[in-house]
């Protein structure tokens, strides 16, 4: 029985240091991808705003999940920042 509790014990310290790990690259990418995106001129409003709520959140599922958000949205103003460069009128 103790080996049994030792083994979880173990099992989800390893799991919940491995979650941590892994919020820490996604907040890293997501800052150097919003970087990105503010060298070209099209920073999203709240990107900024996730990345700084998902560094201050305790509980490690809802700082992924904004964490996440930041990273898409950092994307996705990247692919944006590109279709503006052919952006104007079409007759």
């Amino acid at each position: 029985m103790k080996t049994l509790l030792a083994s979880l014990l173990v099992a989800f310290s390893v799991s919940a240091a491995h979650a941590a790990d892994d919020l820490a690259t996604v907040l890293a990418e997501a800052k150097a991808e919003n970087k990105k995106a503010a060298e070209v001129g099209f920073e999203w409003r709240d990107t900024g705003k996730f990345i700084k709520k998902a560094e201050e959140e305790k509980d490690a599922e809802k700082a992924m999940k904004l964490a996440k958000k930041a990273l898409n949205q950092a994307k996705m103003a990247q692919v944006q920042a590109e279709a503006a460069k052919n952006a104007g009128p079409t007759f």
